[in-house]
């Protein structure tokens, strides 16, 4: 299989995917102030990124003159590596490593291999544009990458080339999916955004490309994530209308999710050629199971993919606080967390509604 299209292969397998839910019960419990527990950490790695995405790091924000964290302020392989494993002893069984963009971090491949070897992470996998995927996929794979999620807007290279604001076109990307596909990386996952009056009207196109391949496409409803992506409700196609779209051409049927807290709707292909899946954060929030937390690369923990602050974990990892300072820290954090945005937002008034977020850039999504 290369990367100039899908050859027809198996549909994915559910039993191919760790059993989260076991591991859930057996692991130690530390719940927020919903009952919810700590399980998916999220890694992002480096501020930086290749692509200059408008509803991300749009071009004229982010350019030449834009100071990106220095290297000092980043968290070190190793203290990366110290705080997952407090996570894991805290109920954490998933680390995915995001960005940014994680593949321009220089030796990512050396944290993968020291993310592997973590006692605890059943699933160890990483999001990335895919732009530098097929260079560095046999030594993510070498190093322990388990699984791999792409980021693909779309397939028309014209739209493409505008939302990724370098005018890339989507060569390469393919090229890093069937690399990982060839590797062994499933179910590789594909990511599209889909934003109205922008790239809705590929949508089919890309199911259609992925279909009966076992790669999974999700498809995204456009989030108010960050600050600067000019985010209005008109712009959001309903994931019910994306599946309405699709089904009219490839009829669909729903399937049961996998475990707690997983954040897309499943759906199969009624011809048995594989599933799609969509996320629904504004129609459909799913914050009453999110048990994700996200690790910034300077070392913030921060408890929500909409929340306006991160909570200091690289000032006292630097000043000597030990594993069981640090564990009671996190312990206190998550203890109190009530986040909910998406489930709060249309009824927010406008001015919280546009209370100053961190970027995705910085979070990974």
């Amino acid at each position: 299989m290369g990367a100039s299209g899908p050859s027809r292969g198996e549909p994915m397998n559910d039993s191919a995917m760790p059993d989260f839910n076991t591991a859930a019960q057996e692991a130690p419990q530390v719940v927020d102030t919903l009952g919810r527990p700590l399980r998916d950490l999220r890694i992002s790695v480096t501020d930086r990124c290749n692509f200059r995405c408008q509803y991300c790091m749009p071009a004229e924000k982010y350019g030449v003159r834009y100071h990106f964290l220095p290297r000092a302020e980043l968290l070190t392989f190793e203290e990366i590596v110290r705080l997952t494993r407090i996570f894991v002893k805290l109920g954490v069984s998933k680390a995915r490593i995001t960005g940014g963009e994680p593949t321009v971090r220089r030796d990512i491949d050396q944290l993968i291999g020291m993310l592997a070897k973590v006692e605890g992470i059943l699933d160890l996998t990483l999001t990335t544009n895919g732009f530098l995927l097929a260079q560095i996929a046999e030594d993510l794979k070498r190093a322990g990458l388990r699984r791999v999620t792409v980021s693909l807007d779309t397939l028309d290279n014209e739209v493409f080339g505008r939302m990724n604001g370098r005018g890339f076109s989507t060569h390469r990307v393919l090229e890093g999916i069937w690399k990982a596909v060839e590797l062994g990386m499933a179910p590789v996952k594909v990511n599209a955004v889909v934003q109205r009056g922008v790239n809705d009207h590929t949508v089919v196109d890309t199911a259609s490309y992925f279909k009966g391949t076992g790669i999974v496409v999700r498809f995204i409803e456009y989030m108010d994530v960050g600050n600067l992506n000019g985010w209005r409700l008109d712009n959001i196609v309903p994931s019910a209308e994306v599946i309405r779209r699709i089904n009219e051409v490839f009829p669909l049927e729903p399937a049961e999710r996998s475990y707690r807290g997983e954040v897309a709707e499943r759906y199969r292909y009624v011809d048995g050629t594989g599933e799609i899946g969509v996320i629904s954060s504004v129609t459909q929030p799913f914050c009453g199971d999110c048990t994700r937390v996200r690790l910034s690369p300077e070392g913030k923990l921060i408890t929500c993919l909409f929340a306006s602050i991160g909570h200091d974990l690289r000032a006292p990892l630097r000043s000597g606080a030990t594993d069981e300072d640090l564990e009671e820290r996190i312990k206190n954090i998550w203890r109190v967390r009530d986040d909910r945005y998406s489930e709060l937002r249309t009824s927010l008034t406008p001015e919280l509604r546009k209370a100053r977020k961190i970027e995705m850039y910085a979070i990974g999504g």
